[in-house]
This record gives C-alpha cells, sequence and structure tokens, in this order.
C-alpha cells in the first residue's frame, strides 16, 4: 500500500465518531490559541495609552523674568491634558503618591513648586536646571514604566527647548546691544583720533616755537651777561676815575698856592698822570657806547620772546577745548619768567634812554677830558702858567667822574638783576622745551595706539551680529533644537502585533504539530509490522500532519488578516511559506517522537523553547546570552522568523529564499531519520514490547 493511503488510513480513524472528530477540528484551531488570540490580546497596546490611569500634579508656582509671566507648569499641563498619551487625573501630590502606591494610578508626573523658577533662572546670572518628576510603581506594571520613560523624555525635551529658546533669545538680544556699544565706542575712537591728530600738529608746532624761544632766550641770556660784564667795567673804571679826578681837585685846591713849584719841580710826573687819565677817559667813553648801542637790542630780543611765550600759552591752554595739564603749568612759568626779563631788559634800555643826554654829555665831556689830559700832558711843563684855568677844569672833570661813576653803579646794579632773570628765562625755556619734545612724542605714540583702537573697534563691529527679531527667532528655533530627528523606518510595522506575528505564528505552528503528534501515530504499527519501505512508512506518518498543519496555516492566517487587520506585503508567498515551514515542523517532530517515544515529546518541548530563546523574534540575539547566540544559526525557527518579517513587512527576500533551503533541507532531513528510524522500529525487542516510559 502507498504511503498517501496509509496516511488517508490514518484521517480515517477521525470520522468513526464525533469525539474523533472533534479532536480533529480541535487540532486544526489550536494553532488560533497561540496565534491569534495571544497576537490579539497585544494587537496595539501602544494606541490604547489613552486608557491608563495617570496622576498629574503641578504645584508650578510661576516666575517673572524680564518682566514677564512664566507659567512653565501650566502650559505642560494644558498640553499633556489636551495630548491623548495617558488617562490625566489632576490630583494633588499626597493623592498621586498615595494612588501610585496603590496601583490606582499606574504613575505620576510632578511639576514642582520652582519648576518655572528654574526654568527663568537659564536667563540669568545664577541658571538652575528644572526638574519633571516621574514617580512608577514596577509591582503594578513593568511595562509601562518603560513606555513612560519614553513618553516623558519627549515631554522634558520640549521643555528643555522652550528653556532654551527663551535663554538663547537673550543671548542674540545681548549680540544685538554689544553691537551698538561698540559701535559706539568706534565712533568715540574715531572722534579721539581726529583729537589726537589735531594735538600732535598743535604740540609739534609748540616744540618747534619753543625750540626757537630757546635760541632767543640763550642770545638774551649771552647777550645781558656781556652787556653786565661791560657795565661792571664801566663802573670799575668810572669809579677809578672819579676817585682820581677826587684826589687831583682836592690835591689842585689844597695846594693851589704852592702848586707852581711843584709843576716846576714835576713837570714830567704831571705829563705822564695827565697821559693815563687821557686814557682812562678814552675807555669810559668806549664802554659808554657800547652799552647805549646794546641796550635797546637786548631790550627787543626780550619783548619778542616774552610775546612769543604769551601767543604760545594763550593759544594752547587759555583758548584751547581741552588744556593739557602736562605743558600749560610749565608753560606758564616759563612765559611769566619771559615777561619779567623784558621788563628788566626794558628798564636796562629806559635807563640808558633816559640818560642819553647825560651820557652823550658825559662822552662829550670825558672826550673834552680826554683832549684836556691830552693838553695838559702836552703842556705839563708850562703848568705852572695854566694853573688858575687848569684848577677849574679839574674841578669840573671830577664832578663829571662822580656822576659817571653812579650812573655806571646803578647801571651794573640793574644788568645783573636783568642777567639772573635772563638766566632763569633760559633754563626754564630749556626746560619747556624738553617737556613739548616728550608730550610731542607720546602723543606720536598716542596717535599710532589710538588709530589701532578705532580701526579694531569698527573690524569689530562688523564682525559682532545684529540680528533684527525675525532673524533672532529663526536662529533661536535652531540652536533651542539644532538637531532634529528625521526619523524613517523602511517596511514599518504599523502596529505591535504585526511587528510579533513572524514570532508566534512558527511557535503556534510547533505546537499544532506537537499535538497532532498526539493524535495521530508518527509510525503505522500495521505498516510496521507488515514490513513495509521504511520510506513509505516515513511518508505515511509524516503526510496527515502536514495536511492538518496546511489546513492549520489557512484557518490561522484567515482570522489574523480578516480578523484582527493583518496585512502582508506578500499575502500568497506568506501562505506558501508558511504551508513549508509547517511541513517541516512536522517532519522534526515526527522524528522526534518516532525515534525517542514517550522521551521525544518532552525533546519536541525542548527544541521548542531552544528556538523560542535563540531565534531574535523579541530581542536581538545578540542581546542574549552567548550560547544562544550560538545556536541561534543551527535551528529552523531562526529561518522561519526572518522570511516571515520580509514577506509581512516587505524588504529583499534573500532571507526567503536562503529560509527555504534550510526549511526544505531540515525536513528532508527528518524524513530521512525517520525513515531509518522506521527500519529499526520493524525489529521487535523486549523494550519495545514493554518501554520503561509511556506517554
Amino acid at each position: 500500500m502507498r504511503s498517501p493511503k496509509l496516511a488517508a488510513l490514518e484521517l480515517k480513524r477521525f470520522g468513526r465518531g464525533k469525539l474523533p472528530a472533534a479532536a480533529l477540528v480541535a487540532l486544526l484551531l489550536l494553532p488560533l490559541l497561540y496565534g491569534a488570540l495571544y497576537l490579539c490580546s497585544f494587537w496595539d497596546p501602544y494606541g490604547k495609552l489613552d486608557k491608563l490611569p495617570v496622576a498629574l500634579v503641578n504645584d508650578d508656582k510661576g516666575a517673572t523674568s524680564d518682566g514677564k509671566r512664566v507659567a512653565a507648569g501650566d502650559e505642560i499641563s494644558e498640553k499633556l491634558l489636551d495630548s491623548k498619551v495617558f488617562d490625566w487625573h489632576e490630583v494633588s501630590s499626597a493623592e498621586a503618591e498615595k494612588g501610585v502606591e496603590e496601583g490606582t494610578y499606574y504613575l505620576s508626573l510632578t511639576m514642582p513648586s520652582d519648576f518655572s523658577r528654574k526654568i527663568a533662572s537659564s536667563g540669568g546670572d545664577s541658571p538652575e536646571t528644572g526638574a519633571l518628576q516621574v514617580r512608577t510603581n514596577d509591582a503594578n506594571n513593568y511595562i509601562v514604566g518603560q513606555i513612560s520613560r519614553t513618553v516623558f523624555g519627549e515631554v522634558r525635551n520640549a521643555a528643555s527647548t522652550n528653556a532654551s529658546r527663551s535663554f538663547l533669545d537673550r543671548i542674540f538680544i545681548n549680540f544685538s546691544d554689544l553691537h551698538d556699544k561698540t559701535a559706539e565706542a568706534a565712533k568715540g575712537a574715531d572722534d579721539l583720533k581726529g583729537g589726537i591728530s589735531k594735538a600732535k600738529k598743535g604740540s609739534k608746532d609748540l616744540a618747534d616755537g619753543l625750540k626757537d624761544s630757546k635760541a632767543g632766550s640763550k642770545k638774551l641770556s649771552d647777550g645781558i651777561v656781556k652787556l653786565n660784564q661791560g657795565s661792571r667795567d664801566l663802573a670799575t673804571g668810572s669809579a677809578q676815575v672819579a676817585g682820581g679826578t677826587q684826589v687831583l681837585a682836592d690835591k689842585v685846591n689844597g695846594i693851589a698856592g704852592d702848586v707852581r713849584p711843584f709843576f716846576q719841580d714835576n713837570g714830567k710826573s704831571i705829563r705822564d698822570t695827565a697821559r693815563l687819565v687821557a686814557d682812562t677817559s678814552g675807555a669810559v667813553r668806549h664802554n659808554l657806547d657800547l652799552l647805549v648801542k646794546s641796550a635797546p637790542t637786548a631790550a627787543v630780543g626780550a619783548k619778542e620772546a616774552a610775546d612769543e611765550l604769551t601767543g604760545i600759552h594763550r593759544t594752547r591752554c587759555e583758548e584751547a577745548e581741552e588744556p593739557d595739564a602736562a605743558v600749560c603749568p610749565p608753560l606758564e612759568r616759563a612765559k611769566d619768567t619771559a615777561v619779567d626779563v623784558a621788563k628788566i631788559a626794558a628798564d636796562v634800555n629806559t635807563l640808558v634812554t633816559n640818560q642819553n643826554g647825560d651820557l652823550k654829555k658825559l662822552s662829550t665831556q670825558l672826550t673834552a677830558f680826554q683832549k684836556q689830559a691830552d693838553d695838559l700832558a702836552k703842556r705839563a711843563p708850562t703848568l705852572d702858567d695854566d694853573l688858575a684855568s687848569a684848577v677849574a677844569k679839574v674841578n669840573e672833570l671830577n664832578t663829571g667822574a662822580h656822576k659817571v661813576a653812579k650812573g655806571a653803579q646803578s647801571l651794573h646794579t640793574g644788568l645783573g638783576g636783568a642777567q639772573t632773570g635772563a638766566g632763569d628765562l633760559d633754563t626754564g625755556v630749556g626746560k619747556l622745551k624738553t617737556g613739548a619734545e616728550n608730550l610731542d612724542g607720546g602723543l606720536f605714540r598716542l596717535g599710532d595706539g589710538s588709530a589701532e583702537l578705532a580701526q579694531g573697534l569698527n573690524d569689530g563691529v562688523d564682525r559682532i551680529p545684529d540680528y533684527g527679531k525675525k532673524d533672532r527667532d529663526a536662529r533661536t528655533d535652531v540652536m533651542a533644537d539644532p538637531v532634529q530627528l528625521a526619523s524613517k523606518s523602511l517596511h514599518e510595522a504599523p502596529n505591535y502585533g504585526t511587528g510579533f506575528a513572524p514570532y508566534f505564528i512558527p511557535l503556534s505552528l510547533w505546537v499544532g504539530a506537537m499535538v497532532a503528534y498526539m493524535l495521530i501515530q508518527p509510525l503505522n504499527k500495521r505498516a510496521l509490522a507488515a514490513g513495509a519501505s521504511s520510506w513509505r512508512i516515513a511518508l505515511a506518518g509524516w503526510l496527515p500532519v502536514a495536511a492538518i498543519g496546511t489546513l492549520q496555516v489557512g484557518a490561522l492566517m484567515a482570522v489574523l488578516h480578516w480578523g484582527l487587520g493583518l496585512q502582508m506585503t506578500h499575502a500568497a508567498g506568506t501562505i506558501g511559506f508558511l504551508a513549508l515551514v509547517t511541513c517541516c515542523f512536522a517532519a522534526i517532530v515526527q522524528w522526534l517522537n518516532a525515534c525517542f517515544g514517550a522521551a521525544g515529546r518532552i525533546l519536541v518541548l525542548v527544541v521548542l523553547m531552544l528556538q523560542l530563546t535563540s531565534a531574535g523574534g523579541t530581542y536581538p540575539v545578540q542581546t542574549s546570552p552567548g550560547f544562544f547566540g550560538a545556536i541561534h544559526p543551527y535551528l529552523p525557527m531562526t529561518y522561519v522568523v526572518e522570511g516571515l518579517r520580509r514577506l509581512i513587512t516587505g524588504g529583499p527576500l534573500g532571507p526567503v529564499w536562503l529560509g527555504c533551503a534550510v526549511l526544505g533541507a531540515f525536513t528532508v532531513g527528518a524524513l530521512a531519520l525517520t525513515a531509518f528510524t522506521a527500519r529499526r522500529k520493524q525489529v521487535w525487542s523486549l523494550s519495545r514490547l514493554h518501554p520503561e516510559l509511556s506517554l
């Protein structure tokens, strides 16, 4: 008898009564308990979160920032209440804590009293971090806690973005203020540069003027020194002349009666003395001429220097908008000294001018005196004849000599004061000249520095951004949330159930095959006893379960598609692939039951557990211990899960074709092992007649 007929005989047993038929129907519907019913229980849990009662506590008291009211807690509460994330219940802090503890609420979200204040502090001197407080209770439900972390992470990011936006807006406003202030500073630096340029020109003029003044004051000082020396010589000479004429007059007048004999006896001595008087008179007359010539020149030079310094002082210190405090005091002292010297020189000149008639008269008299002395020297041998007239002339000469001596002494005293003033003036002008040169150098360096400052500030103005409100808002939005998640899922699963269908569908088919071989014999005993072919026996035990499995696939996928809404990218391919899956699972379960008997049913459960833990149906297998990763490539459910993911949600079909090849190899290999087992089972032994364990 061929294998299909043997398989048909095995299935006919279920038509001999109501109970076997009911058992067959239950067997066909068994995968629905593992597949459809389980997937239905959590088909779209994230879409039902609005059914979960959670507590919302808003203790935020608000805050004020830059004159504006900040109520971050109210804003977040309003948005959460309008959302469909959870079933929010606004309660007090105590009610929320009690509700989470007792299980009335799955979790609570609390905004503390200082929440707005800390958010507003981001723009102040002491920024603080505002904290949203989430309380969960894993004793109520662990998964809800995990979901809440994802949901509240988005809430936290939104709140942080709002706080960052306010803080960054202040930064951009400060940039604009800094730009304006720097522009004002640049304008001030430009004005400073212009003022320093003018000051540099003025200091250069001042230095040049003081240089000329120094030269003039030096000439004035040297001239007055020479004049003073001449006046000293004049005073000394005139005093000597006056002394000599006085002696002469006294002698002449004292011994006038007795002089004639004396003249006779001392004619030569008288001649020599007269010659000396003539020479001295010439020297005195020469010094008077020098004094008359030098006094006007010295007075004019001193007056010009004083006027020049007075003009410089008036221009740089009295009429200037910003007098230089370092230059003006010494310049004023130099001006005053020059004025004093000019007055002294003028006094000397006045003295000379006022006495010009007397000096000229004195010069004339000295000339006459010199001539008379010469005449006396010539006529000394005959003085006794001219004694009467000589006495009178000597007396006149004595009187004039005393007048000259007194005037020369007054002139010398005045020129001595003028010499001191001129020296002080020259020293002061020298110091002032040095200070003006230092000032000019300092202003030159200051000018360079102010130019660099002005250039730097003008360059800085161009580099400091000045944002308008529109630009500021755009930049604030970007910097407050600089990185956005442009999430795009390739072949996205629409819900939780669709994502887990590739895992639970093969689980239900394995359980269906496992239960089927509890009702159907893996090896037909009649065929074994009749000595039929081992392959025929193996196929006869496999075909009924494979057929039932195919029907299970149809029933399961019909319920998942039309009942739960499972959408498949490749519907026909999914059905065909699952038909191959159930055939493979039936062959493996058949061999385990045929080879190991009652122990094989336990091995079927063991293999199922190994596949469930290593197939990567829930979490990636890389997250599991190394043992599961090691057996992952060698179990058929691994390839079933990968293939179903591509067939249901889409993607390249390479894993599907690989899965078909692997499942085909497992199917053929399991059937071959079953045939080998059937060959062995055709030889009866005592252990087979009396097995140690039977289920």
